[in-house]
């Protein structure tokens, strides 16, 4: 099994935080979990482990989220709807 999803999902994770604290662990039954660094523990483990698919979503679901991106249409269109009884 391949885990490009899943080292891609870490480092999303990781620029979404702004640090490298995220890292992920593959058991030999093909299951990651993620872990976080920290000057107290080296090694703290976030999730129990989970399938590719499963951990890929929690991890992106996990720490902050990006803004979602909106337009000036999207702001304009918004008002319309309001105005609307």
């Amino acid at each position: 099994m391949r885990s490009t999803k899943a080292t891609g999902a870490i480092e999303r994770l990781n620029t979404r935080a702004g640090t490298r604290q995220y890292s992920m662990v593959r058991t030999a039954a093909e299951l990651f979990y993620l872990v976080q660094r920290t000057p107290d523990n080296p090694a703290e483990k976030l999730c129990e482990p989970l399938p590719l698919d499963e951990f890929v979503t929690f991890v992106n679901a996990y720490g902050p989220q990006k803004p979602k991106r909106v337009s000036k249409l999207d702001v304009a269109f918004e008002k319309q709807l309001l105005k609307k009884p």
